[in-house]
């Protein structure tokens, strides 16, 4: 049974704003609510080989290789700079402007899927947090952690989902000004930017 303690735990980290939180943002306040949606569905959907990893000791693999937990760690960074790029270009894909192309949605799941994905700190962060709220049977142990890492994934989906939402019911009045339309922009890359240097500072 999923205990009350852990559901308050996983809102907490759920609803503090990161990386994915970040994406659905730009993605509501560019796109639309539709495409906010396939962000959260895509932020979500790249928790989940981070939970497998943990569930089955892989997670403890990475967090014992420096070698692994760099490689990763770097694509993640590299692609938080590729995002923050996006924004500033006059033709970025993830850039805010008037108009806008039919979302993509297999593209939208993807970069949200992506930016969870090479986060090597999502596994250990797994490894850290279930293990507490588990009964202590061995036998059910790796089930109960599933059943964990899918209420937090869950959460995530529905949490993200608001944000998107809020981020696309403000987007006629932002679109409507170009010089908020640019600040926003330089200020979606700045913080893809300080994402990454923060993700380039982390140790195992």
């Amino acid at each position: 049974m999923i205990s009350f303690q852990f559901l308050i735990t996983a809102f907490v980290v759920v609803i503090a704003p990161g990386t994915g939180v970040l994406y659905t943002l730009a993605i509501g306040l560019g796109q639309g609510r539709k495409a906010s949606i396939w962000a959260a569905l895509g932020c979500t959907f790249g928790i989940l080989p981070h939970l497998t990893a943990a569930a089955i000791g892989l997670a403890a693999v990475l967090h014992t290789s420096a070698l692994a937990f760099q490689l990763v760690k770097f694509a993640g960074v590299a692609y938080l700079l590729w995002l923050a790029w996006q924004m500033v270009r006059a033709d970025g894909q993830l850039g805010l402007s008037p108009s806008q192309a039919e979302p993509n949605p297999w593209t939208i799941v993807r970069r949200g899927g992506l930016i969870n994905l090479l986060n090597p700190k999502l596994s250990i962060f797994f490894l850290a947090l279930l293990p507490p709220f588990l009964s202590g049977t061995p036998e059910t142990a790796t089930v109960e952690m599933l059943a964990l890492g899918g209420t937090f994934m869950v959460m995530t989906f529905v949490v993200f989902v608001l944000y998107g939402v809020f981020a696309a019911a403000a987007r006629d009045r932002i679109v409507s000004s170009a010089a908020v339309m640019r600040w926003l922009n330089r200020t979606f890359a700045v913080l893809f930017v300080a994402l990454g240097a923060r993700l380039a500072l982390e140790r195992l």
